[in-house]
């Protein structure tokens, strides 16, 4: 039997996984995300932990030894803090300590709905901090917690250039300037056109007058891109994740993860949304999506698509080597059968003391319970 070395999951919303099998509303991103701000309405700690634990728990019975919590659900109910203001980070954090899995709990920034001042809708009034001074005490607290934890890093997060205005980026950037920093960038159109009617830049060039491409940060998602957004990328030599199985189920669109990495940029992988938890589905559809957008077949090799889900994920979120798993016998290892093209989550021996069955009986009852709260 073959070890083979852990993925590392760079993009996470662990919340968004209680909405697989459910009906999804919408024909775009902007619709399917009126449902998610449904659920994140009805958590409270007590069930985002039990929630986490068993998504964190699938997760490593996927083969992933590390997280990277893109963590913006912050507050209670109309935005009141609770009593600790980073309950619902620890509650996170604990799920993966408790199922063995290390994390990088991402919190992120999130101070505004929009560009034009819109009305916060009552989902978001949980996400949002009153200044990026107020987030950035918050979040220091929460990394002294951790500071001498292995399994455990605390990141920095800039939401989207639609949730922080720019004066705050710099801000956001000096919070924890030796942590990974991670951003949404370019995700959806409508995005990138809300920020040049506004900016009369786009997302990228925006966030790089602020300093905040650096080796670093990594750029969550990057699928609409111009030449020279690619280019800032590149020169920047930090990161750019992909999380192709949920750009494909919101229908995002293909990013120009080839002409990125040629550039400079160092590729990743997430699962994103978590309608899909398999390092081997997302290599796969990393290298499929670009041979779809180029019409050619030979922009992604194996040994390629094992650095970008293994090795340098892990560095993307502050890890030194994550381990790794073992596969199942009945799946061919060698010759031109390369495991990312043969074997599934479903192939992944599974950790010891950890058992599927109750994963997944975990994830029918939160799961339930939470839309039951709806």
């Amino acid at each position: 039997m073959t070890t083979w070395p852990a993925f590392a999951n760079c993009h996470s919303h662990l919340f968004h996984r209680a909405l697989r099998g459910r009906p999804g509303g919408g024909r775009t991103f902007w619709g399917w995300r009126d449902g998610m701000y449904a659920l994140a309405e009805a958590l409270d700690p007590e069930l985002y932990y039990r929630l986490a634990r068993a998504t964190y728990a699938e997760m490593a019975l996927a083969g992933f030894g590390a997280v990277g919590e893109f963590h913006y659900l912050h507050h209670g109910p109309g935005g009141v803090p609770y009593d600790d203001p980073n309950a619902m980070a620890e509650a996170a954090i604990a799920a993966a300590w408790e199922v063995g899995i290390r994390i990088c709990l991402l919190d992120a920034c999130y101070l505004r709905a929009g560009f034009a001042g819109e009305e916060l809708s009552p989902a978001q009034r949980r996400f949002v901090d009153p200044d990026a001074e107020t987030w950035a005490v918050r979040v220091v607290d929460l990394a002294n917690r951790y500071q001498d934890n292995p399994a455990v890093v605390i990141g920095t997060a800039i939401h989207s250039v639609r949730a922080v205005d720019s004066v705050s980026f710099p801000t956001v950037v000096a919070a924890l300037p030796a942590a990974p920093l991670h951003v949404h960038a370019s995700e959806q159109p409508a995005e990138n056109d809300a920020c040049l009617a506004a900016t009369s830049r786009t997302p990228v060039a925006l966030l790089a007058e602020a300093g905040v491409w650096t080796p670093r940060t990594t750029a969550v998602h990057a699928t609409h891109l111009t030449d020279d957004d690619i280019a800032v990328l590149g020169q920047a030599g930090g990161y750019v994740c992909f999380c192709p199985t949920t750009e494909a189920e919101l229908a995002d669109g293909i990013g120009p993860s080839i002409a990125l990495r040629e550039a400079g940029a160092r590729i990743t992988l997430g699962s994103d949304s978590n309608t899909v938890i398999d390092g081997f589905a997302e290599a796969r559809s990393l290298a499929l999506h670009e041979r779809l957008a180029s019409g050619t077949r030979d922009g992604w090799d194996a040994r390629a698509l094992w650095r970008a889900a293994t090795t340098d994920g892990a560095a993307s979120l502050g890890f030194d080597g994550l381990g790794g798993f073992e596969l199942h016998d009945s799946v061919r290892t060698a010759g031109a059968t390369e495991p990312l093209w043969a074997a599934s989550a479903a192939d992944v021996v599974p950790p010891e003391g950890l058992d599927p069955g109750w994963v997944q009986a975990e994830l029918a009852a939160v799961v339930d319970e939470l839309w039951g709260r709806l």
